[in-house]
């Protein structure tokens, strides 16, 4: 009786711990150096492996946009992105770079995802 009590205090204090520090997460947003203006075109590099990083992109809108996809060893789903509100799906390279023209984006929210939706992302545009 006394262990089952003292594993229901961990356990409920474990449970507490994650949900507190989830909630003072901060969110990804990505930092300038992802982010360029090339040319007239901007140019967003995400890097896949194991997901996307950044997560999150704050980007201009109303602007040309090329999405560029790094990998470097990637051997897992991120190995092949989905948008699927632009109709886009694009296996990647294990290694090396792709770019997608996205064309002009107004103010809106775009969403991607790995081949099997575990891993999205998402670019504001502003």
């Amino acid at each position: 009786m006394k262990g089952t009590v003292i594993s229901t205090l961990i356990a409920v204090g474990l449970i507490a711990g994650a949900v507190l520090l989830s909630k003072n997460a901060v969110p990804e947003v990505a930092t300038a150096a992802t982010v360029s203006i090339v040319d007239g075109k901007q140019i967003i590099e995400i890097h896949a492996k194991g997901g996307y990083q950044p997560r999150r992109i704050s980007a201009q809108s109303n602007i040309p946009t090329i999405l560029r996809f790094d990998t470097s060893g990637t051997f897992d789903c991120s190995a092949s992105v989905r948008i699927p509100s632009m109709d886009i799906t694009q296996n990647l390279p294990p290694s090396g770079s792709v770019d997608i023209p996205i064309g002009t984006q107004g103010t809106s929210t775009l969403e991607g995802t790995c081949s099997m939706g575990m891993y999205p992302f998402e670019i504001d545009f502003k």
